[in-house]
């Protein structure tokens, strides 16, 4: 029987493409509830302003005497250029850092490129070795899992957090805002970025390289490190509108806009615009699309305007598909040999969640025995 496909009334979210999708009574979904939860908790108007200048100066004086006062992972894209063209207009004394995992497109590099020297702010690029990195990626495309960014994001965490350990800097600004990401995808569409076990998992059973130089921290290690460290995102005190923002960029930063959310790297663009789509029944676009109806920025009938049209223009897509082939090592068999292959959870594989288990399982054991000793 053919699923009868229901869409929320108020997004374009449906159970098609969210098969986990929860639509009330009054039609509306639990990502639009999700949303209207995240936004409630953050401060509007003058409040917005108050806490975005308080913030600024407390990030401020916890800098004094250190050579930075926050660091910020930038990619090229539109959220971490505003944001660093955001901290200079206030002053604020930041570390740019990016991790460069060989897929970097030509328009962000230049991005990267103009955004550093315009700031004039100190930046570092974390470059992972190319052969390591490539084998790694393959790993998960053998593994059939849905997460293919996983590596990728777990380093550009980690290599972020190194940097901010490195020069003594607490706080962390992230370009992460409601209005344009909304809270959390999908849980079919996910995998949790911290899982360095899953990871680490994965590359061992289908890997052929060792794993030496990609960087990663120990799970006690990445424990303390987060203990260390406070997250801030700025852009949610702020007025954010995407297209005004993406105008001012453009004329303060000489920023050229890449074509879609993540676009500024070519493999996630190939993965979220072709393999989530034709291997998964995922289109990313959906959900950052609907993310922009519940902020107001668009309506939901231009929404879906967008989403009709292509997820990839055809002769981009056909340069793409030819470059990472060739860059990942497959033929042009092999990868459609991958693209009809069973579809496989991480949870297949060991994760972080079953080393917590475990934890908490031998505290537990623990528990009896340090009441015992402390008598």
């Amino acid at each position: 029987m053919t699923k009868e496909v229901i869409q929320c009334k108020r997004c374009i979210m449906d159970n098609n493409n969210d098969p986990d999708l929860i639509i009330d009574d009054k039609g509306i979904c639990n990502h639009c509830h999700n949303y209207d939860k995240a936004l409630n908790k953050i401060p509007k108007g003058k409040e917005a302003d108050i806490h975005f200048i308080n913030t600024i100066e407390k990030i401020k004086q916890e800098g004094i005497g250190k050579k930075y006062d926050a660091v910020l992972g930038i990619s090229g894209g539109v959220d971490s250029t505003y944001l660093a063209y955001l901290a200079k207009q206030h002053n604020l004394r930041l570390l740019l850092t990016h991790c460069d995992n060989g897929w970097d497109s030509e328009l962000a590099v230049n991005n990267i490129n103009n955004l550093v020297e315009v700031t004039g702010y100190d930046y570092v690029a974390n470059v992972l070795d190319w052969e390591e990195f490539r084998d790694i990626q393959l790993s998960f495309f053998k593994a059939g899992v849905v997460d293919l960014d996983l590596p990728y994001d777990y380093a550009l965490i980690v290599t972020t957090h190194m940097a901010a350990v490195k020069h003594n800097i607490k706080y962390v600004l992230t370009g992460h805002n409601i209005v344009t990401e909304g809270t959390y995808l999908p849980k079919s569409w996910r995998y949790d970025k911290h899982d360095i076990v899953n990871i680490k998992a994965i590359h061992k059973r289908f890997g052929l390289k060792p794993m030496r130089k990609f960087p990663y921290y120990s799970l006690l290690k990445q424990y303390f490190v987060d203990k260390k460290l406070t997250y801030i995102q700025l852009l949610n005190y702020t007025s954010y509108n995407k297209d005004e923002v993406k105008k001012l960029i453009m004329d303060k930063l000489g920023w050229r806009d890449y074509g879609g959310k993540h676009y500024e790297s070519v493999f996630t663009r190939f993965y979220q615009g072709y393999i989530l789509k034709e291997k998964f029944g995922i289109d990313k676009r959906q959900f950052h699309l609907s993310t922009l109806v519940q902020s107001g920025q668009i309506t939901k009938e231009e929404a879906l305007r967008e989403y009709a049209l292509p997820a990839y223009n055809p002769s981009q897509l056909e340069e793409d598909k030819l470059y990472v082939i060739k860059k990942l090592g497959f033929t042009a068999e092999s990868f459609d040999d991958y693209m009809k292959a069973p579809i496989k959870k991480h949870t297949d594989y060991p994760t972080i969640q079953g080393y917590w288990h475990i934890y908490f399982k031998i505290i537990g054991y623990l528990k009896p025995l340090k009441k015992i000793i402390g008598r």
